[in-house]
């Protein structure tokens, strides 16, 4: 019996990566259900990603076969994020949310909509960022800059002078 019956998790998860998946993973150790909330091609353009991001389609294929790989698949429910909210002011029976260092502030703000609103807060469960192979977190913007691949490994070395 897992800690939690239903856990969200949320993400744009696009070049899927090793902290993506360590992330996605915890919710699956501490809930029986996950929702993975994945954002919209609609959210991601307001979110402003300093790089090109892969379209929903595409995003949602590599979270599902990365699911089926792990045997996952009926345990997790993926649904759209339009806004960094989704359905944390309105799903019933979510318990926890499971999130990265730098996510925690958005669900601290969750947390106080929804006692603003007469809901109970989430438990926050915080995942550290997963390093490289420099010792700084793995990041899709790092990725698509071509400094590393999806599990943290360096591909060029910083030039000396």
């Amino acid at each position: 019996m897992k800690e939690y019956m239903k856990v969200a998790v949320g993400g744009t998860f696009d070049k899927l990566h090793r902290g993506h998946k360590t992330l996605i993973l915890k919710a699956f150790e501490i809930g029986e259900k996950v929702v993975i909330g994945l954002s919209s091609d609609e959210f991601v353009l307001k979110l402003g990603k300093p790089h090109k991001t892969a379209s929903y389609t595409h995003r949602r294929n590599e979270l599902e076969t990365f699911l089926a790989e792990r045997g996952l698949s009926d345990r997790a429910e993926i649904v759209s994020l339009n806004n960094s909210y989704g359905l944390t002011l309105s799903c019933a029976g979510l318990e926890a949310l499971v999130v990265s260092e730098e996510t925690t502030k958005t669900a601290e703000s969750i947390n106080l909509k929804r006692q603003k609103t007469g809901l109970i807060p989430f438990k926050i469960v915080t995942v550290a960022m997963v390093p490289a192979e420099n010792h700084n977190p793995i990041s899709t913007t790092r990725i698509r800059r071509g400094e590393m691949d999806r599990n943290g490994n360096l591909l060029k070395q910083a030039r000396i002078c």
